[in-house]
């Protein structure tokens, strides 16, 4: 789309054009040539343009000096800005136009060409550069020979043409680039723009020296630490070592004493061997003799034992017999107790009878003296008034009660109704105002997003709003409300970013206060606005909106939103959205209808936006489309009406809820009221009707006492027959009683018969037992002795035996650990190793795990750590040199740096020093404050050196850095110009180009800094310099040496095969001769 578009805008630009040199006077005094010696090296003679752009055919022929080229808007002087950069090896990108250099070639035509004549002391250049629109490819011609880009480069760079420095060539589109640059950015063009040929040089050499010198840093240092790890490595290497051989003459030891322990063990079995077999020898003597002395006692214990047989079989007989007498006594015995309880439970039944008849004597006492009591009240409450009229009276005082607490319950539960409908309503309010505040706080969001030193800046305002006298709105973006969120692509299209984020101010004070606290004291990039004082937000259009409803018009822009008073005054004056209309898609296909319209300068159409302008000279309409792009920001839309009529509901609803509040509480306080007049009465009502009810209830609870008295009366119990039946019972059970306790007696006799010879027997037996026992006694004694005695001999033959074999294997063991044949003695040198060990076993084990441990504490060594150590020895000797030589290299490539460092920071700081001073005389001349000066936080770091600009444009501020943010447009544009200008005598580079910069700028700087490009490019010390504007300011001084270059086009231009110079100087000069 922006291709086409430019592409558009060409096809309307004029159909023939030619520029030509008003410069008369010059010519007529210096007899109509123009002398190269004049012209520096590399400066520009001549530039033939065919099928370029808006020419057909031209010839520019600049001076020497300051060429100042005018021009109408769409006459073609960026097209001679372009012409140069192409021809001279340029890049579009510089431009900032198109990325295809066919675009360049007029429309319509097949190829177009450039042609540039350089100035050169032994010889002017001439290049020529062919592009062919179809391949977008370029044919060179150096001095009439076919050539490549590459050498017209070479070329160029030689004669130090910087077409892509901005200090040097500043086209229209690049002009706001400059404030952008960096410090460094700038240092760099400056060098290469001013400076001597090699200082750009010695600062590429130094940034690679210093990258170099922090490589030969790094490898020091690296190589100094990795020394130092190696050394403290083979340190702990070293006492690895000496761990190693402590280690080696522990195991020395271990061995030693791993090959005596055997002998002392073959040494200590071979003793214990003798020891067993004389105590085997005693032990077989002892056991004959006790076998003799045991066998007599033994036949008398045999004897006792036949005896007690017969005895233990009677008394087990008894001892059944008794058991069996027993259970019968206690089988009766249980009977008897039974019978006893039997007799108990007769008695304790004739004593309940008793009982009952003495309560039943109580209960008739009773009755008849609470008869007594009632006829005695009956007979007082006879006395009493009757109670009936009251009681009918009071309940109709309590009927109206009810009614009237039924109303109030009535009225209450539609006050409760009403408030649930209001509460509904209020949430449902609530509901849709939270979703307003969220599509806002979405908004705020985006813009922190985008923009968050706005943001920041949006805070403070809100809460320092009392600070201004004036109204002061939010970002635009936050306070413009489109209606549709259809629209929002217009408007957002319609209005920079840059004032769509801007605050706006009623008034110019609260600007500068605002200014002055986030720009200057916060550091905050925001932008400001201050809305005209004559309010242009009613302004009337040019046309009525019917007028152009046939082109499918149906709006104009300002209808499609809301917006503050202030903003609404603003966006009229500046973008005239009040007179901007929006098409439908008959728009889009009226079009070549719409754009003869008379009055329409920008209107939209569905997807695109149109831009007409017209000559001032033909009255020729060119036009411009481009897309409307999908909005980001203005598509969250809030009806502010709607927003303030939820709010104003939500106050009705608020002071609704009061009132029924309040309603409710007076009807809550009658309902109260009532309810303690109804209890009231209904406490009198019960105290009435139980006094009327009370004479009937004590006439009806006499009448049913008596009868109950006589049915107590009839019932009686008779004690005296109960009594009798009793002692019946008592004599039956005491019968029974008798022939139970006949049953016991016999069988106790029974038992204690039993007892008697079972006690006889049981003595009998007790005298054989003991008898036997003492026998046995002495027999076990015998015994254990014989039997331990046995054992202890069988155990010393197999101890014999054990121990004979564990000498024969200790002693094949000693000699294999010890490496000696089965005939061979021990050797004298063991002999002798041994005599200074141990001679016991548990001595040669206790120094055993003694030398375990000690040689166990070193672990993870072996022989290898000690070749570890001798290796690294031999490394840390050759780090030790290379690094030495390393340290030396890079003390002498410091040395180097510091030398090259003079050769270049101290022209620097002269270049510097001359701009600084030509930048500040001709801010004085302006009444205002400038300086330049080199910048580094670290002067080690060259890459980081930078030209800091700073200027002071009122005398109530400090100085501040030239940047794209904080100063004006036309700040911005002034400062630019004198910083070129300053660089203009410094004169290295052959030419200069600005391209239209004086637009920004206001009358009085605009005069200002023509007075000084006019003062300071004419003089005869400087280099070629291009000045291209659109417009210029009444009775401003010109010089003699400056050369002017007016720029016309149109229909009624001459073709350029009939441009006459010399009729035309023949007119001049016959004109000023009649004067």
């Amino acid at each position: 789309m922006a291709e086409s578009g430019k592409r558009r805008r060409v096809s309307h630009a004029n159909r023939s054009s030619q520029t030509f040199i008003n410069s008369l006077a010059k010519i007529f005094e210096g007899g109509g040539t123009v002398r190269e010696g004049n012209f520096v090296e590399g400066s520009i003679l001549r530039i033939t343009m065919r099928n370029f752009l808006t020419y057909d055919h031209s010839v520019v022929l600049p001076g020497p000096n300051l060429n100042m080229i005018v021009g109408a808007n769409g006459t073609g002087k960026s097209s001679i800005v372009c012409a140069i950069c192409l021809g001279l090896a340029g890049k579009t990108a510089i431009l900032g136009r198109g990325d295809k250099v066919g675009l360049y070639v007029k429309r319509g035509c097949n190829k177009g060409s450039v042609e540039l004549e350089l100035y050169k002391n032994d010889g002017n250049i001439v290049i020529n550069r062919e592009i062919h629109v179809e391949n977008n490819q370029s044919l060179w011609m150096l001095n009439g020979k076919h050539c490549n880009q590459k050498t017209v480069e070479e070329e160029v760079k030689a004669l130090h043409i910087q077409v892509g420095n901005l200090c040097q060539f500043l086209p229209q589109e690049k002009v706001g680039e400059f404030a952008k640059m960096s410090k460094i950015e700038l240092l760099e063009a400056t060098e290469k723009s001013v400076g001597p040929p090699e200082m750009y040089r010695y600062h590429c050499e130094l940034k690679n020296f210093r990258h170099k010198e922090r490589e030969l840093e790094n490898t020091v240092k690296e190589k100094a630490n990795f020394l130092e790890k190696a050394k403290q490595r083979n340190e702990r290497n070293k006492h690895d070592m000496n761990r190693y051989y402590e280690k080696k003459r522990h195991l020395d030891v271990i061995e030693l004493l791993d090959k005596k322990k055997p002998w002392v063990e073959y040494e200590t079995t071979r003793k214990e061997l003798e020891g067993v077999k004389k105590e085997r020898e005693e032990a077989k003597k002892q056991l004959s003799a006790l076998r003799q002395a045991q066998a007599p006692m033994l036949k008398k214990m045999q004897q006792i034992d036949n005896h007690l047989q017969p005895t233990e079989a009677q008394i087990k007989t008894k001892t059944v017999a008794i058991k069996e007498a027993s259970l019968k006594c206690k089988q009766k015995q249980d009977q008897l107790d039974q019978k006893h309880k039997q007799i108990d439970d007769i008695k304790q039944t004739q004593r309940l009878k008793q009982m009952e008849d003495e309560d039943h004597q109580k209960r008739i006492s009773n009755t008849k003296r609470t008869i007594e009591d009632m006829k005695a009240e009956l007979s007082k409450v006879a006395d009493q008034p009757d109670v009936t009229p009251r009681i009918n009276e009071v309940n109709v005082e309590l009927r109206r009660i009810q009614v009237e607490r039924a109303k109030i319950e009535g009225e209450k539960s539609d006050l409760r109704r009403e408030k649930d409908h209001v509460i509904a309503e209020g949430r449902m309010l609530e509901k849709k105002l939270k979703d307003m505040n969220n599509m806002m706080n979405a908004k705020e969001e985006k813009l922190r997003g985008r923009h968050r030193d706005t943001h920041t800046a949006l805070q403070w305002l809100r809460q320092n709003k009392h600070l201004f006298s004036g109204n002061v709105h939010e970002p635009m973006m936050l306070v413009i409300n489109v209606k549709d969120h259809r629209f929002a692509k217009y408007v957002e299209t319609h209005i920079s970013f840059h004032d769509l984020r801007a605050f706006v101010f009623q008034r110019k004070e609260d600007t500068e206060k605002f200014m002055a606290e986030v720009r200057d004291k916060m550091n905050l990039k925001v932008n400001t606005i201050s809305a005209p004082e004559e309010s242009c937000s009613k302004r009337e259009p040019s046309r009525n909106i019917e007028s152009l409803r046939r082109f499918g018009f149906f709006t104009y822009l300002r209808e499609m939103f809301d917006a503050p008073d202030e903003v609404m005054s603003y966006l009229c004056h500046q973008y005239r959205v009040h007179d901007v209309p929006v098409g439908n898609e008959q728009t889009k296909t009226m079009i070549k209808m719409v754009i003869e319209e008379p009055y329409l300068k920008v209107f939209y159409t569905t997807e695109e936006r149109y831009t007409l302008k017209r000559s001032f000279y033909s009255n020729k309409i060119s036009t411009s489309n481009s897309a409307v792009h999908h909005s980001q920001y203005l598509s969250i839309t809030v009806d502010a009406e709607e927003k303030r009529q939820l709010e104003q509901q939500m106050k009705d609803c608020e002071s609704k809820l009061q009132e029924i509040d309040e309603r409710l509480k007076a009807l809550q306080k009658e309902a109260a009221s009532l309810d303690r007049r109804d209890n009231e009465l209904l406490a009198e009502k019960k105290k009435l009707s139980e006094l009327k009810g009370k004479k009937r209830q004590l006439e009806q609870k006499i009448s049913t006492k008596q009868d109950s008295l006589k049915q107590m009366e009839n019932s009686f119990i008779d004690l005296q027959k109960i009594e009798e039946e009793t002692k019946k019972k008592i004599e039956t059970v005491n019968f029974q009683k008798v022939d139970i306790v006949k049953v016991i007696v016999a069988q106790m006799k029974l038992r204690a018969q039993l007892n008697m010879e079972k006690v006889y027997l049981a003595l009998e037996t007790v005298g054989l037992t003991a008898e036997r026992s003492k026998l046995e006694n002495d027999c076990r004694e015998g015994a254990s002795e014989l039997k331990s005695t046995e054992q202890r001999c069988s155990r010393l033959e197999q101890r014999k035996a054990q121990l004979t074999e564990q000498c024969k294997g200790l002693l094949k063991r000693a000699k294999s650990i010890c490496r000696m044949q089965a005939d061979e003695a021990l050797p004298e040198d063991l002999r002798n190793a041994f005599s200074d060990l141990p001679d016991t076993l548990d001595e040669i084990d206790a120094m055993l795990n003694e030398e375990h441990s000690r040689a166990e504490c070193f672990t993870g060594l072996s022989e290898s750590v000690v070749d570890e150590y001798n290796r690294r020895e031999q490394e840390i000797k050759h780090l030790e040199k290379d690094l030495e030589e390393r340290s030396n290299n890079l003390t002498a490539y410091r040395q180097n740096i510091s030398e090259a460092k003079e050769r270049w920071l101290n022209p620097l700081k002269q270049l510097v020093e001359q701009i600084n001073a030509k930048f500040s005389d001709f801010f004085r001349h302006m009444q205002c404050a400038g300086e330049v000066d080199l910048h580094s936080e670290n002067e080690e770091e060259y890459d980081k050196y930078g030209i800091r600009i700073r200027v002071k444009f009122h005398s109530s501020t400090q100085l501040h850095e030239l940047t794209a943010y904080h100063q004006s447009g036309g700040e911005r544009s002034v400062s630019t110009m004198l910083y070129l200008m300053a660089l203009q005598e410094l004169n290295r580079c052959p030419f200069r180009v600005v391209d239209e910069i004086n637009q920004g700028m206001d009358p009085v700087n605009e005069r200002r800094v023509f007075d000084i490009v006019v003062r300071t490019a004419c003089k005869e010390t400087t280099s070629q310099y291009f000045l291209i504007t659109p417009k210029l300011l009444q009775n401003l001084e010109y010089a003699d040496e400056m050369t002017v270059l007016c720029v016309y086009n149109g229909p009624h231009m001459l073709p350029p095969n009939q441009w006459d110079e010399k009729a035309l100087i023949r007119r001049c000069l016959e004109r000023k001769a009649r004067q």
